[in-house]
């Protein structure tokens, strides 16, 4: 997948192209769908495949204490060349941009820049453009006055519509095999590997700490079942993917007032991961966070997490 943020330096291999735009926060199923349908229209017209999306994400520019994203740009862009297209296009979205009237982000965008011949889009494809005026019966008005074709997809689910908003709150409250099965994937967060007050470690349970900075939705306090991915390592390394149960918090036994995300690696005390770039993959929640009366208490507890992480990942391959 070729990435580029200039539209004026659009791979000429990639024009005319067929194409899809959206935020794609989470790159969940529903998104899935659209960017599928989109590489198999390319496939059958001969065309390369380009999604166009954002950075910033545009809630962050107009509410910024309102929205935390589920996958921050280099997570989605990561995600999004998963999905087989053959380009991606980041624009720079500011308050400027989002001046444009939806009829001048379509024609600047697609007609000019990329030479769209088909637009593939769900049916929720709306509040684009100044005013946030634009829809899917602006993009077909557009498609008849400037030549290309507009393929609208039903929103899908099963249950419950696959949206962002319904990842973010199943999250949220600490639901991550809910939010999984709109994700088709488990939850992840990056980060790098930073030193913590070494509390796991003195109790016989190292645990890697995740910087502050990581990127991706932290889901509810609480202790989680999971997977912790050394980033750098080669895929076929047995040791890159490990079993690990995570604790999201503050650490309330310890009067804590910093939340955390920290995993242990199942039945490992000789692992540096110190400095290391890592992933961490929420597959079930256990248990909320609690306050141990002692040490004891917290150990037992800690002891009967591990064995419920143990039952949990037994039969699950890690993503």
């Amino acid at each position: 997948m070729q990435r580029w943020t200039d539209p004026s330096q659009t791979p000429a291999g990639l024009r005319p192209c067929v194409a899809t735009f959206g935020n794609f926060d989470g790159v969940h199923l529903g998104h899935r769908a659209v960017l599928t349908r989109l590489v198999q229209e390319g496939s059958e017209r001969g065309l390369p495949s380009v999604a166009v999306t954002f950075d910033p994400h545009p809630a962050t520019i107009f509410h910024p204490d309102t929205l935390e994203l589920i996958s921050p740009g280099p997570l989605r862009d990561d995600l999004l060349a998963t999905t087989g297209i053959d380009g991606l296009l980041v624009l720079d979205f500011t308050r400027e941009f989002a001046e444009q009237t939806a009829e001048e982000f379509v024609v600047s965008t697609f007609v000019e820049t990329l030479g769209v011949r088909a637009l593939v889009v769900g049916e929720d494809a709306r509040g684009f453009g100044r005013g946030y005026t634009g829809d899917v019966d602006t993009l077909r008005e557009l498609g008849a006055a400037h030549g290309f074709d507009v393929i609208v997809l039903d929103d899908l689910g099963n249950g419950e519509r696959w949206s962002s908003t319904a990842v973010r709150r199943h999250l949220d409250a600490g639901e991550v095999a809910a939010a999984a099965a709109i994700l088709g994937r488990p939850h992840t967060m990056a980060g790098t590997v930073v030193h913590g007050a070494h509390r796991g470690r003195e109790l016989g349970y190292p645990t890697a700490n995740l910087a502050a900075d990581s990127l991706g939705l932290v889901p509810a306090d609480g202790v989680y079942a999971g997977w912790l991915t050394r980033s750098e390592r080669p895929r076929e390394d047995p040791e890159r993917t490990m079993p690990a149960a995570v604790s999201v918090g503050t650490n309330p036994t310890f009067d804590g007032t910093i939340r955390t995300v920290e995993a242990y690696v199942l039945d490992r005390t000789d692992l540096d991961l110190y400095g290391e770039q890592v992933m961490i993959e929420f597959v079930e929640h256990l248990r909320p966070t609690l306050r141990f009366d002692s040490i004891e208490e917290l150990l037992e507890a800690m002891a009967g997490d591990i064995e419920k992480c143990r039952q949990v990942l037994a039969s699950i391959v890690p993503s």
